[in-house]
């Protein structure tokens, strides 16, 4: 079976405040197989994340999903590496359509052939440097990507005016304010701890 998280996606998922429909999660299931079998062989996903890949990847990344709005067409993923979050968001919010962007080609080769096994329409893969990229999107997302002023960095020039960097912190995050300035610091900063022994999002807003 599917790692026996079959019958406890929808549940904790919806403990997250997230509802998948019976679409999402069949999709979400199916890219957890992919993932154990395709991306650790690929040194994507670290072998000793094989039993984690449920709470670890799956879950941390589906939470980012109460920081999408309606209003919220595009999206971009920086540094997509395996898919984490790219892939589990753009299969929870079909509506929303997502640039995967990635310098390396294993990377964006695994990511192309996960698009295709995940059916996903909503999904393009750019096999690119960040600042190469030429987009103006509501919703940038950055986990593994870099420290958190490197990330503002390179999602500053993708966002439109108004839009926002959703950035997956670690455990040592001090003052993410005070770290990210440049090119210009953000409108508005704030985190949002969805699961108290978990690390933060943290959410920085482009000036209008």
């Amino acid at each position: 079976g599917a790692f026996h998280v079959k019958h406890r996606l929808a549940s904790d998922a919806a403990a997250l405040g997230v509802n998948l429909d019976e679409t999402a999660e069949a999709g979400l299931l199916r890219y957890l197989e992919f993932l154990h079998d395709r991306a650790i062989p690929l040194g994507l996903v670290a072998a000793s994340d094989a039993r984690r890949l449920y709470e670890r990847h799956l879950l941390d990344c589906l939470r980012a999903c109460l920081e999408f709005t309606p209003g919220d067409r595009h999206a971009l993923d920086l540094g997509s590496g395996a898919g984490l979050p790219g892939l589990v968001l753009a299969t929870a919010l079909p509506s929303t359509s997502f640039v995967l962007v990635d310098s390396r080609r294993r990377a964006a080769g695994f990511l192309e052939l996960g698009v295709e096994r995940l059916g996903l329409e909503n999904v393009e893969v750019r096999m690119a440097p960040a600042g190469d990229l030429n987009v103006a999107v509501d919703v940038v997302t950055a986990r593994a990507f870099g420290p958190i002023d490197r990330s503002w960095a390179a999602a500053w020039p993708l966002l439109r005016p108004g839009g926002r960097l959703i950035y997956f912190a670690g455990r040592r995050l001090q003052n993410p304010a005070r770290m990210a300035r440049s090119p210009e610091p953000p409108a508005e900063v704030r985190t949002a701890a969805v699961i108290a022994s978990w690390p933060p999002l943290v959410i920085m807003s482009r000036r209008g």
